[in-house]
């Protein structure tokens, strides 16, 4: 069975204590709740990017990381056409990194809003990584 959170650095977030840096960052596994869509051209920083490199880890295929990714948009009412890749599942961790994110938060969930937005992208990262699980169930 494998081990998570085994690397990387931790912050403490409005709704999500001891969330994990960012994946470009060293973050560990849960840190793929705040990865963009593999579908789309990368516009970061793709020497540091890891998403990749954590999924195979973890032994999720792209396809159902966007799966669960979308599927949980259209769960939470994240998708929007404002936002990066058209849902707040793929947007990042640093406030204010995007003025629409946070303006579609704002509409949302009022002055909750980053405390809903780190709640539910730490619900994000435990279906990641449970979906992970299960595959990896199956696999043996």
């Amino acid at each position: 069975m494998r081990v998570y959170h085994k690397r990387g650095g931790t912050r403490d977030l409005p709704g999500w204590r001891g969330a994990p840096v960012p994946a470009c960052l060293g973050g560990d596994e849960r840190s793929l709740t705040f990865c963009c869509d593999p579908r789309s051209p990368f516009v970061g920083m793709p020497l540091s990017c890891r998403r990749d490199e954590l999924l195979e880890e973890i032994g999720l295929s792209k396809e159902e990381f966007v799966r669960i990714k979308d599927d949980f948009s259209k769960e939470h009412g994240w998708d929007d056409p404002r936002v990066c890749f058209g849902s707040l599942s793929y947007c990042c961790m640093k406030r204010h990194g995007c003025m629409f994110r946070d303006a579609v938060l704002m509409e949302l969930y009022g002055e909750n809003a980053y405390y809903e937005y780190f709640r539910r992208k730490k619900e994000l990262s435990d279906r990641i990584l449970e979906a992970a699980k299960k595959s990896e169930k199956r696999m043996h």
